[in-house]
């Protein structure tokens, strides 16, 4: 066995290296995925949650604090309803709302949390009320185009003045 691992030295190291490799790609995705021991539910309703899907990021200022983990139709209201896991160590507060956002015109999307200033905290389980749904970007780029060419035209000039009365003696 001593002679095998000799004569294979490089080979021994490469599979090592690969299950170091392995190992630490594992720890990164546990990581980034959450084990959800330490984060809350949250519910949101949306009436349009394009390019949202299970496991969309939700930030707050920026920072990453959960993520989506549910996503359903509500058949009463036709709204998006998402389920959201949040981290526990954020108490957000009873009034926060929520927004899909972009991150950029060719990026993902994302859930927007804009925490309120009431005193009261978000419980596991509670609903976020106030939430704006995702814009559509190609529908708003069709629609510019579209009206480009459909203007009004400009007003006409103003109508000429009437001529003016000569101020003299009458009859000249």
């Amino acid at each position: 066995m001593v002679t095998i691992f000799k004569d294979h030295v490089a080979e021994a190291l490469a599979g090592l290296a690969v299950v170091v490799v392995a190992g630490l790609f594992l720890v990164f995705v546990w990581d980034r995925a959450g084990s959800g021991t330490d984060r809350y539910p949250l519910t949101a309703r949306f009436p349009n949650a394009s390019g949202v899907s299970v496991g969309t990021d939700v930030r707050v200022s920026g920072m990453k604090i959960g993520a989506v983990t549910g996503q359903s139709l509500d058949p009463a209201s036709f709204q998006a309803v998402l389920t959201l896991a949040v981290d526990s160590n954020v108490k957000l507060p009873a009034d926060t709302s929520a927004a899909i956002t972009s991150e950029s015109l060719l990026g993902g999307s994302f859930i927007a949390l804009i925490p309120g200033g009431d005193p009261e905290t978000l419980r596991p389980g509670d609903e976020i009320t106030d939430t704006q749904g995702s814009t559509d970007l190609m529908g708003l780029i069709g629609s510019f185009i579209n009206r480009s060419g459909t203007e009004a035209p400009a007003a006409a000039a103003p109508a000429a003045a009437p001529a003016a009365t000569p101020v003299g003696p009458p009859g000249e």
